[in-house]
């Protein structure tokens, strides 16, 4: 898989390191990161559901129907 190097600063660095599990790599600490502000990606949402979600939050709801809300009814209904 190809790489990319980045640089951080020694604050962020340091964030990332003590969230880093023995024998992780930081690349697996980022994909399980979460970050404040951003929507559920649609990965995230059906883990969720199969790991028994069925108590939905009242955040998820509301990200469920502000995503809903943007979109549109398809002018053909048997095209997608």
């Amino acid at each position: 898989m190809p790489t990319k190097t980045i640089s951080l600063e020694m604050d962020a660095y340091e964030k990332l390191r003590s969230a880093k599990r023995s024998g992780e790599s930081f690349s697996a600490v980022v994909r399980r990161a979460s970050f404040d502000g951003a929507p559920p990606s649609g990965l995230e949402l059906r883990e969720y559901i199969r790991s028994g979600g069925a108590r939905v939050s009242e955040r998820y709801l509301k990200t469920a129907e502000e995503a809903s809300a943007h979109d549109r009814i398809p002018e053909y209904q048997w095209m997608n």
